[in-house]
């Protein structure tokens, strides 16, 4: 047969239309001698375990993330900002900056954990109108513990993927500082006594990481280690300007305290990073939840204020408006763990994650893992055998600060803005974190416009799955 010079995209197509061919029992045998064929792009999709060689029109995803900056609770420059003061400009930022219009979004997706969830959902509708959203677009809250920011973004992607909108924002936000001490309200089912994980879905946090700690050998020193890098990391990220392109400044006001005076301030940094912390100066502080424990308040993440939001769309709908692609939103699981060593939540959700998205471990070159305590990160790692050099590279939750219900979506800003910096030497990455009686929850993002051809296949050692006539 007459050779002819063809490419990638309609090779694909060629084979397609091979398999077609056998599936057919009227023409079975045939070989097309026409190089125009309109197959459409196999249903495994994102799901193959092979490497796509086209971009797939309905993938969805990132067009924009920023956050604000993340800081201090009750003592930081947003300790008097209104809760829905924080999470206006995020919302606002995505649109204009991107040229969106408001009226286009589907539906606005915000994490938030602290409370009351009625409270917190009229916040979330009023931030809307703030930041210049009509009426006509809808507002909805979403609760899984820490990992909701990333619930939120999970969830309008699958709304696009199903086709109830073209285009969503996944945002999420927390005034930790607004919230006080949120408690249990009403009184506790007696039953509790009766089962153990249900008793264990009440531990504090802190004695999850106790827990941790003992269950797997964590050793104090591992934990201080690891909150040194993350100040060392976010300090020199700070001063490079890494931050600048995912931060959005907040004007708001400061308050003092003793004189009730206003000051009119820009926040535009974070303000929990001790670019000074030492193993020495760490080592001299006290555990904090268990005597002779090993969790302090240095290697524990900070309570913090702060928001982030998430612009996704359609693929084509984003190539329409010649929208520049941040990234692409690849998969998404959410796992049970023993609620009495939550924070092993990554270690068991960022594998199924992977897999989901037909990858390997080796294949992610970069990890965003909320740093809830020194002790279940370090597992993590230690865990998966993550490269260090890969996960966190910016700092994490013990520098930055973990706004509960913002830190999903916060990670999304800054992963990718980091993949985009890093450009082709940076494909796949995952955002996980460990969640709050007993969970885990991950994704994986490609790269936006790093689709090439067949770069990442691997050989089929036994054809199992393929029909005879493939052979």
């Amino acid at each position: 047969m007459e050779s002819v010079n063809i490419d990638a995209n309609t090779r694909f197509r060629a084979r397609q239309q091979v398999l077609l061919e056998h599936l057919s029992p009227s023409t079975h045998g045939a070989i097309p001698t026409s190089t125009s064929f309109s197959p459409s792009t196999c249903a495994a999709g994102d799901m193959a375990p092979y490497e796509r060689t086209i971009d797939c029109m309905d993938d969805v995803v990132i067009v924009e993330a920023y956050r604000t900056p993340i800081c201090k609770a009750n003592r930081g420059g947003l300790k008097d900002t209104h809760p829905e003061d924080l999470l206006a400009p995020v919302l606002r930022a995505v649109v204009e900056r991107t040229g969106t219009n408001p009226a286009e979004v589907g539906d606005i997706v915000v994490g938030s954990v602290l409370g009351p969830s009625s409270q917190r959902a009229n916040q979330c509708r009023m931030a809307a109108f703030y930041a210049g959203f009509p009426e006509t677009v809808p507002v909805r809250t979403v609760n899984r513990q820490c990992s909701s920011g990333l619930q939120a973004v999970a969830d309008v992607a699958a709304s696009i993927k199903a086709g109830f909108y073209d285009i969503g924002i996944g945002a999420g936000f927390e005034s930790m500082t607004a919230a006080g001490s949120s408690g249990w309200e009403g009184s506790i089912n007696p039953k509790v006594t009766t089962m153990q994980q249900v008793q264990d879905c009440l531990l504090p946090m802190g004695i999850t990481s106790e827990n941790v700690a003992e269950r797997y050998n964590i050793s104090r020193e591992a934990q201080d280690q690891a909150a040194v890098l993350s100040h060392a990391r976010a300090a020199a990220a700070t001063a490079n300007g890494t931050f600048n392109d995912e931060i959005i400044p907040i004007h708001t006001k400061l308050v003092d305290a003793k004189s009730g005076i206003e000051k009119p301030v820009v926040i535009s940094k974070d303000d929990g990073i001790r670019a000074e912390t030492t193993l020495a100066n760490l080592a001299k502080l006290k555990a904090v939840f268990k005597q002779n424990g090993s969790t302090t308040a240095g290697n524990a993440s900070q309570v913090s204020d702060g928001a982030g939001a998430v612009l996704l769309m359609r693929r084509d709908v984003a190539m329409r408006k010649n929208l520049p692609i941040l990234g692409v939103f690849r998969s998404f699981v959410a796992v049970g763990v023993d609620p009495a060593v939550m924070g092993i939540g990554p270690a068991v959700a960022i594998p199924a994650a992977v897999k989901a998205a037909g990858l390997e471990i080796a294949d992610i070159d970069l990890f965003e893992i909320n740093e809830a305590f020194a002790s279940q990160f370090t597992y993590s790692l230690q865990k998966l055998g993550l490269d260090h050099q890969k996960v966190n590279v910016n700092g994490g939750a013990i520098a930055l600060g973990h706004p509960l219900g913002a830190t999903g979506a916060r990670c999304t800003a800054t992963l990718l803005h980091e993949m985009k910096r890093r450009g082709k030497d940076c494909r796949f990455g995952v955002i996980s974190m460990c969640i709050g009686t007993g969970m885990g929850a991950a994704a994986v993002f490609e790269r936006g416009s790093s689709v090439d051809f067949l770069s990442n296949a691997r050989p089929i050692l036994h054809n199992n799955y393929l029909s005879r006539d493939a052979h």
